[in-house]
């Protein structure tokens, strides 16, 4: 028998910036995190932060395109602990912003695989898990600069990634899972300082505080 009374979240994009930062706050709010990123290191600072408030986490070190992994991964959470309770989707590859006319190939394919392919799989594998908590929640982040210039091969998965997180919500209107697609105020975060180098990152908002912000949204 699994412990519905245990508040599960998983995070994908835990070892930096929002994604972290989401891990971090939903620790502090009671929630056993499951933090899945590539970078052991980052991961590990996470959990020492988590555990050194008392909170708890799973870490798991992997690749999201990795199909065969994020499987096994989701049917160990099934097996363990039965559901999941709050799925933020954070991990996200961002390219050099450039002209459309010089957008590397590989680049714009693993833009695809992982902002788009990934997220489709991600909804497969996590939906029977967010039914199963009776009452699940899905958090994903608009971008609201996806339509600038030079913005092309990120903006269009950010758009189709948008597209098919609302039908997903409207999909699961009935089904115990609510579906948010929430925008956070622009960070100093390292995907950003790629795309602004020179901008004065003492007037972004604090990655933590923005957490909180969004976190503070939705009815959990």
């Amino acid at each position: 028998m699994t412990d519905q009374s245990q508040k599960i979240a998983l995070v994908t994009g835990a070892s930096r910036g929002l994604g972290a930062a989401m891990a971090e706050s939903l620790a502090d709010r009671g929630y056993h995190v499951i933090a899945l990123a590539r970078t052991v290191g980052g991961l590990e600072e996470l959990d020492d932060r988590i555990t050194a408030k008392g909170g708890s986490a799973t870490l798991v070190p992997v690749d999201i395109n990795d199909d065969v992994a994020m499987a096994q991964i989701c049917h160990s959470i099934h097996q363990r602990w039965g559901h999941v309770n709050l799925l933020v989707h954070a991990a996200i590859h961002a390219p050099p912003l450039s002209p459309m006319e010089h957008v590397d190939a590989k680049d714009l394919d693993k833009t695809m695989a992982t902002n788009i392919r990934a997220t489709a799989r991600l909804i497969l594998n996590t939906t029977p898990l967010l039914k199963a908590s009776k009452a699940g929640h899905a958090m994903l982040f608009d971008d609201p600069e996806q339509g600038d210039k030079f913005h092309g091969a990120y903006g269009l998965t950010k758009a189709a990634q948008m597209r098919m997180a609302t039908s997903w919500r409207d999909e699961t209107a009935n089904t115990g899972i609510t579906v948010h697609m929430l925008t956070p105020a622009p960070m100093p975060t390292a995907t950003r300082g790629r795309f602004y180098p020179g901008e004065d990152r003492a007037k972004l908002a604090d990655c933590h505080a923005e957490a909180a912000r969004l976190l503070d949204q939705l009815p959990l």
